[in-house]
């Protein structure tokens, strides 16, 4: 993503990453997320830090522990006439549970989260409240577009001639695609000192159900059919959620507006960026 105006882009890479840095236009800033005392010093002159943390990092423990890192830092190194650290953490549409049949928005409360994430609501609260930080908090829904994102074990049963993925019948998919993703944070920055305080569900205006998303892409990759599995782990039981989200706030106060194909129209186009994205 390009940040509009903003001269120096960092972003933080262990030493096994390549050449991500260049790709994304980015400054290295070699270290390790769980590792705060690599990198934690650069809050005393940033602008912004956005938490990312994904993958098979602690989250859970690291969501706590970066803010705290990033926010005592900030907060004891920065002239007393700085701006506060502005301060976007990434949390995730899971929060707001499995649930077929009652509509929700960013600002529903969160009644029964999908067990993976159910500490995520505690944590969202604390990066929002901390007074040290402008703090925002964005949760993206089910990511496509680009290597296929947490789709990807989808595409890959897809190549291998038969479509398998966690649930049941009649589910729907709240889904953002990443290019539109990445809009939201750059607006999000922009205007971090007066948004802050707030939560953003990053979804497209409709959810899309899972029984066409299955066919369109055995269609699309020529696979002999498909069927659901039952979810083996929390992971599998997060991916098969069901989450009717009407998202209202990044509309209003950002201008954002998603703009990519949805997974089924653009499946031809997302399964050949994926198989692109293998080699």
């Amino acid at each position: 993503m390009a940040l509009r105006g903003i001269e120096e882009l960092l972003g933080l890479q262990d030493q096994d990453a390549g050449g991500c840095d260049n790709m994304m236009n980015m400054i290295p800033v070699v270290g390790e997320v769980s590792n705060p005392k690599d990198w934690v010093h650069l809050a005393s002159d940033l602008d912004l830090v956005i938490d990312l943390a994904g993958g098979s990092a602690d989250v859970k423990t690291l969501s706590v522990g970066n803010l705290e890192a990033v926010a005592s830092t900030a907060q004891a190194t920065r002239p007393s006439h700085a701006p506060k650290l502005n301060y976007i953490y990434t949390s995730g549409t899971w929060v707001h549970g499995d649930n077929r049949t009652d509509v929700v928005t960013d600002s529903t409360p969160l009644r029964k989260p999908a067990e993976l994430v159910a500490w995520r609501p505690e944590s969202e609260q604390k990066i929002i409240t901390d007074q040290r930080v402008n703090g925002i908090v964005i949760r993206p829904a089910l990511l496509y577009g680009r290597d296929g994102s947490l789709l990807s074990s989808l595409f890959k049963s897809a190549a291998d001639g038969f479509v398998r993925w966690p649930g049941t019948p009649g589910g729907r998919y709240a889904l953002i695609h990443v290019d539109d993703l990445a809009d939201l944070y750059v607006r999000a920055a922009e205007k971090a000192p007066i948004i802050h305080g707030i939560i953003l569900d990053a979804v497209n205006e409709y959810s899309e159900s899972a029984d066409d998303v299955l066919q369109a892409l055995a269609k699309v990759a020529g696979a002999k059919g498909y069927e659901y599995t039952k979810p083996q782990n929390l992971y599998e039981t997060a991916l098969s959620t069901t989450s009717l989200i009407r998202p209202y706030l990044a509309r209003t106060l950002l201008d954002w507006r998603p703009l990519k194909p949805g997974l089924v129209d653009g499946m031809q186009v997302y399964y050949a960026a994926w198989k692109a994205a293998q080699k």
